[in-house]
């Protein structure tokens, strides 16, 4: 009896801090913002695109920190993790808030490069506390924790955009507060909950957990469409925008049903112990328990002994590093993720330069789109190891030759074509993150998996510095004149076809080295999908 009421506490603590986790996600894709209040920074610090494309890439070299996160997070607990990510964020974009709200008068250049890589290293913090525990927690359902979880990124900035439309006209100095004070109150909300707690170990166990990720997903999508016909139809009134935040805070508010649901059916199932099916796990058996794991995880006949790790079994990072198989995954990566958050930092001078005087829509976008690449691709990627054994890294392959195309598109500059573009980047854009995250734990193992994680995560400050910062500006300062003020403006489909063109390059490259890595990981998946297999057998399913 006693077994079985902790059980219950378990289970019902580790589905209520996946909500939370849920909710933390939902906030902290503040780094894909920047196009929303970049304006008024280039306006008020007299910058020019270059200028201001560094200060996007000192946002982005924040997650280059993120190897301190990795780290912690093999020694430190969550809640520690997400204390350190709320209060980066709190000063951060605080300080962005204060230069522009006029509060005080801009800060010299190097500091607020600065407060940038404070607010972009914030969130490797919250997302390395999140992902780390919540894979753990829910080990034998990677695929769909991480489409769940990357797709709340996405919609993050989708909602902070329209939250911030309905109740403060989208002014860049109420964003900035948005971005500085919600994220705080959110990370404290999760300390209290978000944990560790062992993972589901039976059969029947492990189905009921997909069939609660199917309703988060349920309730997710529901979110996005929501979200996106605000978009489309647009402000109405203030009453109408009151109505639409107290409904989409509802709706994030929805989740807490699942674990609601969940304690309450454990509550009834103790009542009715003697009818229990699956044995209580007792201790003695932990041993056993963790050998399955590791059976699970693609090791060969549980063998820890060798000098030299397989795919699929524990990985330090030294282990990991001195592999073709992380470089591949590691190139192919920054190919995808780095043009991508080219376009995230860039679209508000992207959409002035093709005539657009309010860009927010793309930003929502990109944001929605994003959502649904991330949910989307890690369901079915999940679905397709299980029934066919397809590697994970296809998945990849198949956005990169998608999101080229985008990228072709956008060059091309006719009517619609950045609307086209960008819910075809944001959609691979999610894909390629959705997919990156299990891949690794799959690949390298869960051992040291905060740290792999967030070196593979160095992608993002790097292909920013590449594609945006270097690539990007450099392009637009060519071809755009000087203002009066010392800044500079550029007009034309001109400005960023050259980098649109540059950018499909880059990601067919990506796409043929992501082709090399599902081709060199097929065993590991066919043991994977056998698995899997095999434990819907033993089910039933």
């Amino acid at each position: 009896m006693g077994g079985e009421s902790n059980n219950n506490s378990n289970s019902s603590l580790k589905w209520f801090g996946f909500v939370t986790a849920v909710w933390v996600q939902a906030i902290s894709g503040n780094n894909y913002t920047f196009s929303n209040y970049s304006d008024a920074l280039k306006t008020l610090m007299n910058l020019t695109q270059l200028q201001l494309n560094n200060l996007s890439v000192a946002k982005d070299v924040g997650k280059a920190f993120g190897i301190l996160a990795g780290l912690a997070s093999d020694s430190f607990p969550t809640w520690l993790l997400l204390l350190i990510g709320s209060i980066q964020g709190l000063l951060g974009y605080g300080a962005q808030w204060l230069v522009v709200s006029k509060t005080v008068q801009p800060f010299p250049y190097w500091l607020m490069c600065i407060f940038m890589c404070m607010g972009g290293n914030s969130t490797t913090w919250m997302n390395t506390a999140i992902l780390v525990t919540c894979i753990r927690n829910f080990r034998k359902n990677r695929g769909p924790v991480s489409g769940i979880l990357k797709g709340y990124v996405g919609l993050s900035t989708a909602i902070f955009t329209d939250l911030c439309n309905a109740l403060f006209s989208n002014r860049p100095a109420e964003f900035l507060m948005m971005l500085s004070l919600i994220p705080f109150a959110v990370c404290l909300i999760a300390m209290l909950f978000l944990r560790e707690v062992p993972p589901s170990s039976t059969p029947s166990e492990i189905s009921q957990e997909s069939k609660y990720f199917s309703w988060f997903n349920i309730i997710a999508v529901i979110v996005a469409v929501y979200l996106l016909a605000y978009d489309f139809i647009g402000s109405k009134g203030h009453v109408f925008d009151i109505a639409f935040s107290v409904i989409l805070l509802a709706l994030l508010a929805t989740p807490l049903l699942i674990p609601a649901y969940i304690g309450l059916k454990s509550w009834l199932d103790s009542k009715q112990i003697d009818n229990v099916e699956d044995p209580i796990i007792e201790p003695l058996l932990a041993q056993q328990q963790v050998e399955e794991v590791v059976a699970d995880d693609g090791l060969v006949n549980g063998d820890l002994r060798k000098s030299r790790p397989l795919l699929g079994e524990e990985h330090t990072i030294v282990e990991a590093f001195k592999t073709l198989d992380f470089w591949v995954l590691f190139v192919s990566f920054l190919c995808g993720v780095g043009t991508g958050l080219t376009v995230m930092n860039n679209m508000g001078q992207m959409g002035t330069a093709l005539g657009y005087s309010d860009v927010s829509i793309f930003v929502s976008l990109l944001s929605i789109m994003g959502f649904f690449g991330r949910i989307i691709s890690g369901t079915v990627s999940e679905y397709c190891i299980k029934r066919a054994a397809i590697p994970r890294p296809f998945f990849n392959a198949a956005s990169q030759i998608l999101i080229a195309i985008g990228y072709v598109i956008m060059a091309m500059a006719l009517p619609g074509s950045l609307y086209i573009g960008s819910v075809i980047v944001g959609l691979c854009y999610g894909v390629r993150l959705a997919i990156t995250v299990p891949t690794a734990s799959e690949l390298f193992g869960l051992k040291y998996y905060g740290l792999i994680y967030n070196i593979l995560i160095l992608n993002l400050p790097l292909g920013s510095f590449l594609f945006s910062g270097l690539l990007a500006g450099l392009l637009y300062d060519a071809q755009a004149t000087v203002t009066p003020s010392g800044g500079n403006e550029c007009y034309g489909p001109h400005c960023y076809r050259l980098c649109f063109l540059v950018m499909a390059g880059a990601c067919l490259f990506g796409c043929a080295l992501d082709v090399l890595m599902g081709m060199r990981t097929r065993d590991l998946y066919r043991k994977i999908s056998a698995s899997k297999r095999s434990k819907s057998v033993v089910n039933g399913t």
